[in-house]
Parts: structure tokens; C-alpha cells; sequence
């Protein structure tokens, strides 16, 4: 009795028959991971919108702090009263639509004696000296409106934060508190709004809201490549089938 055996080149559309059914079912859920990922993104910006957009409330007190994070509480409208601590301030780098500058942060300390950061918004380059917009530097009580924010520690894209040099890329809270040596301060940093401040500046209420969601887009790129698979995966069979005959 003869046997005879399949030629390598009969197995060889089988093989990547196989192949083509794994990729199909990698793509098929890496699609499926981006649309659980787009709902998550559109109930996150749903939430945000609502926060922004409600009355301002009391700023979390210290007993609150530990369980502060982006995902229940950035951008949530807060106030605070307290007297800003000017001589502190602390001058970031920024770039915002009316061009680039610095965010002012000044400490605010309250009447039981924490310390939050505010941003009172944004200066251009000619106004950093504090004597170019002395009337803005408010010294006695004073309410602040705005939006509750996360410390950005280390600093930005190529650029750390420099504290020994006082060069500021990002609003580490930590950090800046360490520098100018301030205690019991919150663990965030509030945007004021767009009160204006006497003599204009620094100028309130800039704050970038954005979520960048381009996750419809990754799903749609894998199950296109999901169909191309498995579209493969049947023309490879069939070929295999061929061979077999």
C-alpha cells in the first residue's frame, strides 16, 4: 500500500488560514477595547460639562484630601476665602490664546490655617515684575471663584521643573510648596475664573477644557482590519482545500 503525502505546499494556505483567525480575533478585540473606551470618554466629558457648569461650592478641607483624584473631582467649580500670600507667588510658563507668558500662583491661606494654590490666570512677559501690576496684588480677604485642579508634578514635555533656578514648566503643587515653604497645603490647585482683577491682571478664567477622543476612529481602524482577516482567513482556506484535492 502507497501513502502519499500531502505536499508543504498544500499545508502552507492552512497554516496561514490559522494565522488570519488570530489576528481576526486580536483586531476583533482591540476594536471592541475602543468602543468601551469611546463610552468611557463621552460619560467623562458628560460629567466634566456638569461640574464646570454647576454653582461653585466650598473647597475641599483637609479631611477631604486624600481621596481627591481627577476622575471624581478636576474641574469641579469650588471657592475659597483666605488673604493671598503675594510675597510667594510662583511665575509658570505658559502658553495660552493670548500668547505665551506665565500663570501667576499664589498661596491662599485660610482662616483655619490651610494653604491652597491659585492660579489667578495669565500675565504676558513685560508684566512678571509684581511691581508692573501692583494693583492686582490684593492684601486684604478676598473670595475666589474657579475650577478645582490636579498638581502636575515633574514638569513638561522635555522640560522638568527647576525649583533650585526657579524655572516652573508645570503646577506641581508639591513642589512649588516645598520651594516657597509652605505647610498644610491641599493637594490641588484651583483655576480662578474670569472675575476681573483690579488693574487687569493676571487675567482669570482661561482654562483649556479639551478631551481628546478619537477612539470611534481606533475602532473602526480594527475591525477594518478584523474583516480583512477574516476575508483572508476564507480565501486561504479554500486554497488550502484546492491543494488537498
Amino acid at each position: 500500500m502507497i501513502i502519499e503525502a500531502r505536499p508543504r505546499t498544500a499545508r502552507r494556505p492552512v497554516a496561514f488560514a490559522v494565522a488570519m483567525a488570530g489576528f481576526f480575533l486580536v483586531f476583533v478585540g482591540l476594536g471592541s477595547w475602543q468602543v468601551q473606551r469611546l463610552f468611557w470618554k463621552l460619560d467623562l466629558i458628560e460629567r466634566v460639562d456638569a461640574r464646570v457648569h454647576a454653582e461653585a461650592v466650598p473647597a475641599p478641607g483637609p479631611s477631604t484630601w486624600p481621596g481627591i483624584d481627577a476622575a471624581n473631582d478636576e474641574y469641579r467649580r469650588v471657592s475659597v476665602t483666605g488673604r493671598l500670600l503675594n510675597d510667594k507667588e510662583t511665575l509658570v510658563q505658559a502658553v495660552t490664546e493670548r500668547g505665551a507668558g506665565f500663570w501667576v500662583l499664589t498661596p491662599l491661606l485660610t482662616a483655619d490655617g490651610t494653604t491652597i494654590l491659585i492660579n489667578r490666570g495669565f500675565i504676558p512677559p513685560d508684566r512678571r515684575d509684581p511691581s508692573s501690576r501692583s494693583h492686582g496684588l490684593a492684601e486684604s480677604e478676598v473670595t475666589i471663584s474657579g475650577l478645582l485642579r490636579i498638581s502636575e508634578p515633574g514638569g513638561a514635555f522635555l522640560r522638568l521643573n527647576d525649583p533650585e533656578g526657579d524655572r516652573w514648566y508645570s503646577r506641581d503643587v508639591t513642589a512649588i510648596a516645598q520651594s516657597r515653604g509652605l505647610t498644610n497645603v491641599a493637594p490641588y490647585f484651583i483655576d480662578a475664573d474670569a472675575t476681573p482683577n483690579p488693574g487687569s491682571y493676571p487675567v482669570g478664567g482661561l482654562t483649556v477644557i479639551a478631551f481628546r477622543n478619537s477612539h470611534l476612529v481606533y475602532a473602526l481602524t480594527w475591525y477594518a482590519l478584523a474583516a480583512m482577516s477574516a476575508g483572508a482567513c476564507l480565501y486561504l482556506i479554500r486554497q488550502g482545500r484546492r491543494h488537498g484535492r
